[in-house]
C-alpha cells in the first residue's frame, strides 16, 4: 500500500465522513478575505505616499539579488524567530519565536500534507473551499492504516503545536508576571487589542481539542491521541467534535478581523517594513508612507518602556516609544505633540527595539510638521574662514558645547601639539552651530543654512581629515553634510590611531574607570571600541551595570524640548547608578555635554573627558 492509500476512508467509517466542504469555515474565510484585503488597501497607500525616488529603490532593492538575500534573512530572523529579543531575553524570545515560528512551521507542514496526500476531489471539484489548516476535519483515516511516512506528519504537527503552546503559555504568564520574563513593564491592551490576544490565546488550544476530537478518525500522535482517549474516557464513544471546530474557526476569523485595528498587525506589516528599511528609505513625513510602515509595523511589546530613560520615574511611563506610536495610530494630535517634545532623542528605545522602529526620527518629524512654520532667514550668516588653512591638513571644530567646557579643547590640543600634529583649529576665534540642535527641535530650514554655510567653509578649507570632540556634532556631519572626500572622525577615534601608529605612547596607571558611552556617539555612531581601548591603556577599565547599545542617557541631552530640570537630575541620577555599579575611580565620557551633567551631579567621584585623560597619560620623552 503506498502512502498515498493511508488518507482513504475505512468502509466502517464511510458513512461519517464529511464533504468537501463544511459551514464552519466561514469565520475563517471571512476573516481571512477581510484581513487580506485591509492589507492591500494599506500596502497601496504606504507606496503612494512614498516619493518617485523612494519607489525606485525598493524596486531596485527587489531585484538585487544582495539586497533580496538580506530581506529574506531579516524576515526569516526577525519576523519569525525574533533573534534580536532573544538575544536580550531569552525567555521573552522563546515565547515570541515559539508563537511566530511554530504557527508558520504548522502552515507550511499543513500545506505539504495537503499536496502529498490529499484526495484532488476536495479542493478541485465543484468549486469546494478547502484549507490546509482544516486537513484533519476534511481527511479522516483509520488508524490502522497508517504509514511511518503519514505517521511522521502527525508527529510533526503534534510537535509544532505543542511548540506553539507553550509559546501561548508562556504569554499568557507574562500578563501577570512579566517581571520574570525580563520586563518591568507592560503596556496597557486597547479593547481591540484585548479582543485579537484572547483569540490569539484560545486559537491552539481549541484547534488542539478540535484535532484530538476527530485523532482517532483523522490520524494524530504523541498529544492528539492520548487527548483523544481522555476525551472518549470523559464522555463516551460519541463524541460532539463540531462545536469544537466551529469555534476554533470563529476564533481564527475573530483574529483575523480584529488584526489591523490591534497592535498585532505587525505580524503582517512587519515584512514590509524590513523590505523598505532595507532598500535605504527613510522617515520623511511622522504619519505617511515609511513612517505608516513603522506605525502599523510596531508590536506594542513593551521593551522600550524599560528602555526609557526618563522611566526612571513613574509618571514618565506615558512618555514612551510605545504610547507615542499608539497615538499616532489614533491621530490623537493633543498627546501626539506633547509626547513628541519630551523625548531626549538618546535612541535607547530604537537600539532595543526588536521591530526596529525608529521612533526618535517620527517624533523628529512630527516636531518639524508644527515647529518648522515660523520664517527663519539665516541667509546672512557664514561661517568664518579658520586662519591657516592648508589643503590636507587636519581640521579640529570643537562645537558649541566644547567652547561651553574649554577643558576638553585645551586637551585635545595638548594630544594634537605631543602628536605632532599639523591641524587647523576651524572655530577657535568663533563659529556657527553643527546644526543638529535645530533639527532635533525641527527646525529643518533654520538647520539647512547653517549646515550649508558650514559646509562651504570645510570645502573650501581643502582639509582631508575632520576632527569633531562633540558627538553631537559628529552625528549631524556623518550624516547632513556630505562632505565628500573628507574623512570624518571623533576624537576618539583619531587619538586611538595616533596611539596605534606610535605616533601617541600612553603610559597605564593604577586608577580604575568607567566609560560613559555617549548616546550619539554610541547608540548615535556605532562607536563603541576605540573610547573603551583608550582608556584600557591608561588604567583598569571596568564595566558599567548597562553600557553598549544599553546605556543610559546622562540627561542632560538636547533633544527633550519641555523635560523639566528635576526629571533630567532624577535621569542623572540614575545614570550615576548604572555607572558607578562597579565602584570605579573614575567616570570617563567622551561629550562635553555629558560631562558638564556628571560634574554637576556626582560629588563623589570625579569626572573626566577622555581627551583629559589622554593628555595627562602621555609618555612625554
Amino acid at each position: 500500500m503506498t502512502p498515498f492509500h493511508i488518507l482513504q476512508v475505512a468502509p466502517e467509517v464511510i458513512d461519517r465522513v464529511p464533504g468537501a466542504y463544511a459551514h464552519f469555515v466561514l469565520p475563517f474565510c471571512v476573516g481571512i478575505v477581510f484581513c487580506i484585503c485591509w492589507l492591500g488597501v494599506g500596502l497601496v497607500r504606504v507606496l503612494a505616499n512614498l516619493s518617485s525616488s523612494d519607489r525606485k529603490a525598493l524596486l531596485l532593492s527587489l531585484i538585487n539579488p544582495k539586497t533580496l538575500w538580506k530581506d529574506i534573512k531579516d524576515i526569516f530572523c526577525d519576523c519569525l524567530l525574533h533573534l534580536k529579543i532573544w538575544q536580550r531575553k531569552p525567555l521573552l524570545g522563546y515565547m515570541h519565536s515559539a508563537i511566530a515560528f511554530g504557527w508558520f512551521l504548522i502552515i507550511i507542514l499543513g500545506h505539504l500534507e495537503v499536496w502529498l496526500f490529499a484526495p484532488r476531489h476536495l479542493y478541485l471539484d465543484n468549486g469546494a473551499l478547502f484549507y490546509p489548516i482544516f486537513y484533519r476535519y476534511f481527511i479522516w483515516v483509520n488508524p490502522e492504516h497508517t504509514t511511518l511516512r503519514g505517521s511522521l506528519f502527525f508527529f510533526l504537527m503534534d510537535l509544532c503545536l505543542l511548540y506553539i503552546l507553550s509559546g501561548i503559555g508562556l504569554a499568557i504568564f507574562k500578563r501577570f508576571r512579566s517581571r520574570l520574563l525580563g520586563m518591568k513593564h507592560t503596556t496597557k491592551p486597547s479593547l481591540m487589542d484585548r479582543v485579537a490576544l484572547f483569540s490569539l490565546w484560545g486559537i491552539f488550544p481549541l484547534r488542539l481539542l478540535a484535532e484530538s476530537f476527530t485523532a482517532d478518525l483523522a490520524g494524530g500522535s504523541f498529544l492528539t491521541l492520548p487527548a483523544n482517549a481522555l476525551l472518549r474516557f470523559l464522555f463516551g464513544n460519541n463524541l460532539y467534535y463540531l462545536p469544537w471546530w466551529w469555534a476554533y474557526s470563529v476564533c481564527l476569523g475573530l483574529f483575523f478581523v480584529s488584526l489591523p485595528f490591534s497592535r498585532y498587525m505587525h505580524i503582517l506589516t512587519e515584512p514590509l517594513l524590513i523590505l523598505l528599511r532595507n532598500a535605504g528609505i527613510k522617515v520623511r513625513h511622522p504619519r505617511k508612507g515609511y513612517a505608516e510602515a513603522e506605525i502599523y509595523a510596531c508590536s506594542s511589546c513593551g521593551l522600550c518602556i524599560d528602555a526609557c530613560p526618563m522611566n526612571v520615574q513613574k509618571k514618565n511611563l506615558r512618555f514612551s516609544s510605545v504610547y507615542f506610536i499608539r497615538f499616532l495610530r489614533r491621530h490623537n494630535e493633543k498627546k501626539i505633540n506633547r509626547i513628541a517634545d519630551k523625548c531626549l532623542q538618546c535612541g535607547k528605545c530604537l537600539a532595543l527595539c526588536p521591530v526596529g522602529v525608529d521612533s526618535p526620527a517620527i517624533r523628529r518629524r512630527q516636531r518639524a510638521a508644527y515647529n518648522d512654520v515660523l520664517p527663519f532667514d539665516y541667509s546672512p550668516l557664514k561661517a568664518p574662514a579658520p586662519q591657516g588653512a592648508v589643503p590636507g591638513k587636519v581640521m579640529y571644530f570643537a562645537g558649541c558645547m566644547s567652547h561651553l567646557t574649554p577643558r576638553i579643547i585645551k586637551a585635545v590640543l595638548e594630544v594634537f601639539r605631543e602628536a605632532g600634529e599639523d591641524f587647523v583649529f576651524a572655530d577657535e576665534n568663533g563659529g556657527l552651530c553643527c546644526g543638529r540642535p535645530l533639527l532635533l527641535a525641527g527646525k529643518d530650514r533654520a538647520a539647512k543654512t547653517v549646515i550649508e554655510a558650514n559646509r562651504k567653509m570645510i570645502m573650501e578649507s581643502g582639509c582631508s581629515t575632520l576632527v569633531l570632540s562633540c558627538p553631537i556634532c559628529l552625528k549631524v556631519f556623518k550624516e547632513e553634510y556630505k562632505l565628500q572626500g573628507i574623512e570624518v572622525l571623533h576624537y576618539t577615534e583619531y587619538m586611538d590611531r595616533l596611539v596605534a601608529q606610535e605616533r601617541l605612547t600612553l603610559k597605564k596607571g593604577e586608577g580604575s574607570y568607567v566609560y560613559h558611552d555617549p548616546c550619539e556617539l554610541g547608540r548615535g555612531c556605532g562607536i563603541y571600541d576605540a573610547p573603551r581601548r583608550l582608556v584600557g591603556s591608561v588604567g583598569e577599565l571596568r564595566k558599567a551595570e548597562k553600557e553598549g547599545d544599553e546605556s543610559v542617557c546622562c540627561g542632560g541631552s538636547l533633544g527633550s524640548l519641555t523635560l523639566s530640570y528635576e526629571d533630567r537630575k532624577k535621569i542623572t541620577a540614575g545614570a550615576l547608578d548604572n555607572l558607578l555599579a562597579n565602584h570605579p575611580d573614575r567616570i570617563v565620557t567622551a561629550c562635553p555635554l555629558c560631562l558638564k551633567t556628571f560634574s554637576d551631579a556626582s560629588s563623589d567621584v570625579p569626572v573626566v573627558d577622555i581627551a583629559e585623560l589622554v593628555a595627562d597619560s602621555i609618555t612625554r620623552t
